[in-house]
């Protein structure tokens, strides 16, 4: 009996040795999960049904933002249809009276032609007032879809760096992306409970009249069917739920076989049949959990549907009996019998359409709980205008701890970028360089110590005036699946700009040969997604980046800071050269260029450099300064510097004649 009726629960998962070889074990979330509001998975019947108008509402609210005039007239269209319904019936009624009634076949057919007439009448006007209603609801759908998809979106564009990079938040963006689909689909299914329940009132209230005993029997026959259908749709979402970073597992094996960048390695290692095998592995373990749920249904809906019949016969029993006792007569029986097979379709309609409603309410939450997670975690949009003039950038006594790291990024960090100034930060793959970055970004905010714009503390500061003061060129910047001009134009969208107002950071990059050869200019799509773009190669790429950067804070008057991250590491040796050269002429008066590498030849001219170690600043000063100590920086220019140096002509060893040989 607990297995049918207690609460809905995860299976244990079955885990296929490609899942462990893979990935290091399951692929399964926790449905018991503790992190967020909503600790405990609750999917009770009575929680259903309590939470049940909340989620009604909201995506009400949704739709009365979305178009008011479409939701009125879908909700005067179905109470139409409603009050349709019990004329109706009460015509079906003179119509049995009539035909059960006294006189001949002639007197009988000319009592039920008007009952006959007005049923017409009633279903014409009832299939006019449907066509409204769907055309109505048709034209609402789309736009609370689209609501529901533009705050998914707005929020994870809004939240900290800090909550993308944790695992428990990319759960909940994984989970919230059905929820607008849903959202759209509760319109339709608000309309269709709303129809049902209209019709059902209608109905009940005939039969209340026709006998109050019949009221509470129509009620049991579809009590069976709604815990049924509830029950199978939260079995199929506590399945989902947890199944679904094996479904996202599974699409990034797909999209390995299929995507360009791991095309070479797919043929020459032959990892294609590896992962395709894989593939298969995982697909069978998720078929098993399809199969279960497909018994699961079935015994669950063979249950209800057996104690719906078992109503169903205890309901027309009770009609016999009310007959044979002389409470009913028999043109009322008849007008009952439709009447119930009316008011129980409309009830197992409104089952039904309660459920969907459950079901696609279940994903609407966790819409909604991810928008108040993000909003929780979004990027404050308050604080002081960063000042126009600010003589430097200053990092004080920073620490910087990941959840997932015992040891600091950063320790105690405190260094300056003075305006006008060219400084490079150096150290090894680790040592804290790009956690720095992001720090004096804004991205990330220090556990411990201040990042300071001038003498304003960036905690105190609204964050979008200090992003609009930062340029960022990184070694993984984003190329853009859009047009040449775009991809430059994109370091600042909202600014306008033609061809001819690009072409001067185009020259700048060094990227007018790049731009020549593209078969539209700068109007020719890049990164080969759509048909007809081209694919740039990883050097003609940067000077894209760079062209970007230079338009970016070429477009800005106040004081900024320009990081540049690992930017010439697709370069030629020449090509190197004249990048660094051009990143050193953008320090202006009002701009601090910030140049983060391992490439040691591309710092040595920088008017100061820091070196990280382990999160730990351990030197800083001139190239000569640095040079002169001896220390950490200068073995690093000297192993790098020993590699370009010319290699001594060795005498080769005199080939052994054939007596040696003998």
């Amino acid at each position: 009996m607990k297995r049918f009726f207690g609460k809905v629960r995860m299976a244990e998962p079955q885990v296929s040795e490609a899942e462990r070889e893979l990935f290091g074990g399951p692929l399964r979330y926790d449905m018991g999960w503790s992190q967020h509001e909503h600790a405990g998975l609750d999917l009770t019947m009575r929680s259903a049904l309590r939470q049940m108008p909340r989620l009604v509402g909201a995506a009400l609210r949704m739709a009365w933002s979305a178009d008011r005039r479409a939701l009125v007239a879908v909700a005067i269209s179905e109470l139409g249809q409603g009050i349709a319904a019990a004329v109706g019936l009460l015509a079906i009624n003179a119509v049995m009276h009539a035909l059960l009634g006294g006189g001949d076949a002639v007197e009988r057919l000319h009592a039920l032609l008007p009952g006959l007439l007005a049923a017409a009448g009633v279903a014409v006007v009832n299939s006019a007032l449907a066509g409204w209603s769907t055309s109505r609801a048709g034209r609402l759908e789309p736009k609370v879809e689209r609501i529901a998809t533009t705050q998914y979106l707005a929020a994870a564009t809004a939240v900290e760096l800090e909550a993308i990079d944790d695992p428990d938040f990319r759960r909940l963006i994984d989970i919230a992306q059905y929820g607008p689909a849903s959202a759209r689909r509760m319109i339709g299914a608000c309309v269709s409970a709303m129809n049902s329940s209209i019709s059902l009132i209608a109905t009940a209230g005939v039969l209340t009249v026709l006998h109050p005993a019949l009221l509470p029997m129509l009620l049991v026959i579809a009590a069976p069917r709604g815990w049924g259908a509830m029950r199978v749709a939260q079995e199929r979402y506590v399945s989902m739920m947890s199944w679904i970073e094996h479904v996202r597992a599974s699409r990034l094996i797909g999209n390995l076989l299929t995507e360009r960048t791991a095309s070479q390695e797919v043929r020459i290692h032959a990892v294609g049949p590896f992962l395709l095998d894989r593939y298969r592995r995982m697909a069978a373990s998720a078929e098993s959990e399809q199969e279960r749920l497909a018994s699961s249904k079935a015994v669950t809906e063979w249950v209800a549907s057996a104690l719906s019949g078992l109503a169903m016969a205890a309901t027309y029993g009770t009609m016999i009996w009310l007959v044979m006792a002389g409470h009913m007569s028999l043109a009322v029986a008849g007008t009952a019998v439709i009447a119930v097979r009316t008011g129980s379709a409309s009830l197992g309609a409104l089952v039904m359409n309660i459920n969907q409603l459950h079901e696609e309410s279940l994903y609407v939450r966790d819409h909604g709980q991810f928008l108040a997670e993000a909003a929780q975690r979004a990027i404050p949009e308050t604080g002081s205008p960063v000042p126009d003039q600010v003589k430097q950038v200053s990092l004080e006594h920073v620490t910087y701890r990941y959840p997932d790291r015992d040891a600091p990024a950063l320790d105690d960090v405190t260094l300056t970028f003075p305006m006008g100034s060219v400084t490079a930060v150096v150290g090894e793959n680790g040592s804290g360089k790009s956690t720095l970055m992001k720090i004096l970004s804004g991205l990330l905010l220090p556990h411990d110590g201040t990042v300071k714009w001038g003498e304003a503390d960036i905690s105190g500061l609204e964050r979008a005036q200090v992003f609009h003061r930062v340029s960022l060129l990184t070694q993984d910047f984003q190329r853009w699946p859009v047009t040449a001009a775009m991809n430059i134009r994109i370091g600042r969208p909202d600014h306008d700009a033609s061809a001819h107002d690009l072409q001067q950071s185009v020259d700048y990059a060094g990227a007018g040969p790049v731009t020549a050869k593209l078969p539209n200019g700068l109007d020719s799509m890049l990164g080969r997604m759509f048909r007809g773009a081209i694919e740039l190669s990883g050097g003609e790429w940067q000077k894209v980046g760079l062209a970007r950067t230079h338009w970016r804070s070429s477009t800005s008057q106040s004081d900024s800071v320009l990081i540049v991250d690992e930017p010439t590491s697709a370069l030629d040796p020449e090509a190197e050269i004249a990048a660094f050269d051009r990143i050193r002429r953008l320090a202006a008066p009002h701009r601090a260029v910030v140049l983060v590498t391992h490439r040691m030849s591309g710092v040595r001219h920088a008017d100061r450099i820091y070196v990280l170690n382990q999160g730990r600043l351990v030197e800083h000063g001139t190239h000569d300064d640095l040079m002169a100590a001896g220390g950490r920086y200068a073995a690093m220019f000297d192993t790098q510097a020993a590699q370009y140096a010319p290699t001594p002509n060795v005498p080769k060893p005199a080939s052994p004649s054939v007596l040696d040989k003998a």
